[in-house]
């Protein structure tokens, strides 16, 4: 095997919000300490405080250097793609995908976070992409679906019994968000505008109308129990094994 078709690994890992700990904001930088204190709920700060302090120390493991050295630019795709066309983005504060710069430049990351949990995915190379939904059975889901799902979507969708459809949707937005954020275009890309399959079937991308889908993806949906749905995309050509990471191993790391 060539090294260019060796299996690709990123790394997932899972948090628990209980990890969250006042002694990790030494790991954030002033900008993102600010953020964290606006959130109103203590269960956001606890979420983004998780998000940023895991992603720090993971970089900070594979290049090598402290974590206080791990920096991030906020990069929004959609804003670019404005700019390029000629428009104006507007004076926005940074936004956008975290893309790790400093030693850390080059590692690719996504972060979502989901009721109790935080996942972060840490990629060496190929853009990826994670996302976590909470499975709600109490949520209007037949709302939603009329602007989340594709229509080759909702007609697969419609044809389950009624009872698997709550479990179902969030199957199909956790996909279809990953594939979003690796792309960096987040849900302003659009969620109707890509279509996977179904979530009873192996993910795979089906269709991204109009600009701005990726090449190549792998994509597959990750195991969090059944009140959660999840998925990782790797925009890749490359055979795929990623490496999940048990709670455990996250809360070794954030108390190192």
């Amino acid at each position: 095997m060539t090294v260019d078709s060796a299996p690709l690994a990123p790394t997932v890992w899972w948090a628990r919000t209980s990890d969250a700990d006042s002694a990790l904001l030494r790991l954030l930088d002033e900008g993102e300490r600010t953020r964290n204190a606006r959130f109103r709920r203590q269960a956001d700060r606890d979420r983004h405080l998780l998000g940023r302090a895991l992603a720090r120390l993971a970089l900070a493991d594979l290049a090598g250097c402290p974590p206080e050295k791990v920096t991030f630019d906020l990069r929004c795709r959609s804003c670019e793609d404005k700019e390029r066309a000629g428009a104006r983005a507007g004076d926005e504060e940074p936004h956008g995908k975290p893309h790790p710069s400093g030693p850390a430049q080059g590692l690719e990351i996504s972060v979502s976070h989901s009721g109790d949990w935080v996942a972060l995915a840490v990629s060496e190379g190929p853009a990826v992409g994670i996302d976590v939904e909470g499975v709600s059975v109490t949520r209007d889901v037949e709302g939603l679906a009329d602007y989340t799902l594709a229509d080759v979507e909702r007609q697969a969708w419609l044809r389950l019994p009624a009872v698997e459809r709550a479990v179902a949707f969030f199957g199909y937005w956790a996909r279809k968000e990953a594939l979003l954020k690796a792309t960096g275009l987040g849900l302003s890309g659009g969620l109707r505008r890509v279509a996977v399959s179904p979530p009873h079937a192996p993910a795979r991308l089906l269709a991204w109308e109009g600009g701005g889908g990726p090449d190549a993806v792998w994509l597959s949906d990750l195991d969090r129990g059944t009140d959660y749905r999840s998925a990782l995309a790797v925009l890749t050509d490359r055979p795929v094994e990623a490496v999940v990471r048990a709670p455990e191993d996250t809360t070794a790391l954030l108390r190192s």
